[in-house]
């Protein structure tokens, strides 16, 4: 009764304690953009929880850009807008920022919040099953030129791909960015450090629950793929895929991208970066 008390309240309550925390803010100023509860999604609800991921990617996309103003980010999968606020500081002085995702609310809710005229947002019109299912079904080109972007990222978007768009998809990261150009991604790589945490897990819990990392044994292929993985607790396999290292190695070979960094994630019962399998891309 108490748990479900305080849940009513709990959106009203963020509200309130967001104004005040504005008032604090004093040397991470891009944390005003913050969604409220209702709007933070992603697998990522609480506000501790946002500002934790923002600072972990702001502190990525630093490293990997030579020049830290100016740039030209393109964030796949935006959502609304975690990696636009990580974004914030590098696309100053005549830099852009543009998010591409497939579901309109994310698309409106970010043109809502983002003022900033360096910043837009694209509703991409194609289905995936678990965020967007009646949309068009077939493959297309992101809407972004050639070799026009610093840095690409995508925040848990190849973890909702099939091998065929998964694919598709990766050959775009390297026509949109410039050479030497970057992409910050991640994925659940089934490598070492997964075999030896399966000893660890138990996939009997019942069904999958995104905060329960003891059911993340990816033993199921998604549809007819040889290395791409889903869990057999999932209504759809794009609810959660993840990736042989021959599946790495595909990707690579398809866009001829080099890898340039991995950091290994903690769903591995290991301490690590962030949640998922972060890897850096060169052009």
């Amino acid at each position: 009764m108490k748990k479900k008390l305080a849940l009513k309240f709990f959106p009203f309550i963020d509200k309130v304690f967001r104004g005040i925390d504005r008032q604090h803010i004093r040397r991470t100023k891009n944390l005003r953009l913050i969604p409220e509860y209702k709007n933070r999604r992603g697998g990522k609800l609480s506000y501790g929880e946002w500002a934790h991921v923002i600072g972990i990617f702001q502190s990525l996309i630093y490293h990997n850009l030579p020049s830290k103003s100016g740039n030209h980010i393109l964030d796949i999968g935006c959502g609304t807008g975690l990696l636009g606020i990580s974004s914030e500081p590098y696309v100053s002085n005549n830099g852009s920022y543009t998010g591409i995702d497939v579901m309109t609310d994310d698309i409106n809710y970010c043109q809502f919040n983002f003022k900033q005229e360096n910043y837009k947002f694209i509703h991409f019109d194609i289905a995936n099953p678990r965020y967007a299912s009646k949309q068009s079904t077939e493959l297309k080109p992101w809407p972004i030129e050639d070799e026009s972007k610093d840095l690409l990222t995508a925040l848990s978007v190849w973890t909702h791909l099939r091998e065929e768009d998964a694919r598709f998809y990766f050959k775009e990261i390297a026509r949109v960015l410039k050479p030497k150009g970057r992409a910050i991604i991640t994925f659940f790589y089934l490598d070492e450090d997964y075999e030896e945490s399966l000893s660890k897990r138990n996939n009997e819990k019942g069904r999958f629950h995104a905060t329960n990392q003891l059911n993340w044994i990816f033993d199921q292929k998604a549809y007819d793929s040889e290395d791409w993985f889903s869990t057999k607790l999932v209504k759809n396999p794009e609810d959660a895929i993840a990736i042989s290292k021959n599946a790495l190695s595909l990707l690579i070979k398809d866009s001829g991208l080099k890898i340039y960094d991995h950091y290994p994630g903690n769903w591995k019962e290991q301490p690590g970066l962030y949640f998922q399998d972060v890897f850096v891309f060169e052009k």
